[in-house]
């Protein structure tokens, strides 16, 4: 148990659920003590161990009772069964507002927050410049913290957590808040916790983070712990469940052969209905042409909406044509959040050539490319358009279908990378 930081071991949460206010009323009052509620399991039996010195980090789907476990491991939850061994002085980032009263003073704060912490008053004004210089928010130390942007209470708070010496930091997802530099800022420090030898629990949805620094990845589903091991096969899992492709029947199976489990589509399912979609649909055209199906490949032939930086991957479109149509284009483009062009290809520019397709003509089309644009979140545009009468016209566009998560351990400058090869001499 020496080398053991936190240990896990049949964890359960259990809340209970009441249709309507009265109800929890009803059943305290019940003589014959009936039940007014239903059961709902944050956690089920779930158990793991985390060693000293190790970054694990825990990802899964909402709802899957992460957030729940850090709370439980920190203390600001009681399990309703199963226990927590916690070696080491703990410093917690849970959500956004936890341990900050609104009404106090950054500074005030930061003396509430190291009391709650267990340190004297004198130690933690001997911290006090540390926390200052890394939260970096000037003046507004002085104001209430209720006045602050997100971005700058989640500078205070993680400002705080990491400058009181902890052994064991925990993070839930509360960087995500953070503007891109203060990200870096901390992941930064990570690094040196890491080679210090401290402990770092991290929640996070950024797979490249989770790629990046963690030694070993726990993935929780509806409450259970579905599977634990190095970040590539978890996040691999972790795919196969955002698309509905995990098969429940499969538990206690290999990684290995879970992960080779749903690549085969049933008679009739179209491709798209394994990827995550906009729920808003942008489609428009003149209807001479319609794309009926459409996927994203990995590099494993998996439908994915989530790739590996430097991988080979194939965008695949199905287009039905209603009327005969002479030199179609096919296209795709992949943009940023904020919808700028990052890249994209179609037909005329690989200057492919293909016969004329006639009414009721179906053409799959398939674009293979190696990806190098940086880790991130983008959206995925579909188009078959042509020239009538010399006009352009568009036939059948889908516009930002689908999201796209690019997995990188290693950011350079821009849209996407050189690959550069350096040499020193």
């Amino acid at each position: 148990m020496n080398d053991i930081s936190i240990k896990v071991d049949n964890l359960t949460k259990v809340y209970r659920l009441y249709d309507k206010p009265i109800d929890r009323l009803k059943e305290s009052l019940s003589p014959v003590k009936k039940s007014y509620h239903r059961e709902h399991y944050a956690l089920k039996n779930v158990s793991f161990e985390i060693k000293k010195g190790e970054t694990v980090g825990i990802i899964g789907v909402n709802g899957a009772g992460k957030s729940t476990i850090l709370k439980i491991i920190t203390g600001v939850l009681n399990p309703t069964s199963g226990s927590v061994t916690v070696n080491g002085k703990i410093s917690a980032l849970l959500e956004l507002g936890a341990g900050f009263n609104p009404e106090y003073t950054g500074i005030e704060n930061i003396y509430l927050n190291g009391t709650m912490m267990g340190f004297t008053r004198d130690e933690i004004t001997e911290r006090l410049d540390s926390i200052l210089d890394f939260a970096d928010i000037g003046d507004f130390v002085n104001q209430p913290v209720k006045t602050y942007s997100s971005g700058m209470f989640v500078r205070l708070a993680f400002a705080v957590a990491i400058n009181i010496d902890p052994e064991i930091l925990i993070v839930d997802e509360a960087l995500s808040v953070g503007d891109v530099f203060f990200q870096a800022k901390c992941y930064k420090k990570f690094e040196e916790f890491k080679k210090m030898g401290k402990t770092i629990l991290l929640v996070s949805h950024s797979l490249s983070s989770i790629s990046k620094y963690c030694d070993k990845v726990i993935l929780l589903n509806k409450g259970e712990k579905l599977a634990e091991g190095k970040a590539p096969e978890m996040i691999d899992l972790y795919k196969k469940l955002l698309v509905n492709q995990y098969d429940e029947d499969a538990e206690g199976d290999s990684v290995e052969d879970i992960m080779n489990m749903g690549t085969e589509l049933n008679e009739g399912e179209l491709c798209k209905s394994r990827m995550t979609l906009n729920p808003v649909i942008n489609s428009y055209g003149n209807g001479m042409a319609e794309i009926y199906d459409f996927a994203i490949f990995d590099d494993r032939g998996k439908i994915v909406n989530q790739l590996t930086k430097g991988s080979v991957f194939k965008i695949m479109m199905k287009v039905k044509f209603n009327q005969a149509v002479n030199d179609p284009i096919f296209a795709f483009t992949i943009v940023n959040l904020q919808g700028t062009d990052v890249t994209g290809t179609n037909t005329m520019y690989e200057d492919v050539n293909f016969e004329n397709p006639k009414a009721g003509e179906i053409k799959t089309v398939t674009f293979t490319q190696k990806i190098d644009i940086q880790g991130g979140e983008y959206l995925l545009s579909l188009g078959c358009t042509g020239y009538m009468n010399g006009d352009f016209t568009v036939y059948h566009r889908l516009y930002e279908i689908c999201s796209i998560n690019v997995i990188s351990d290693k950011n350079t400058v821009g849209f996407y990378d050189m690959n550069s090869v350096i040499e020193i001499s």
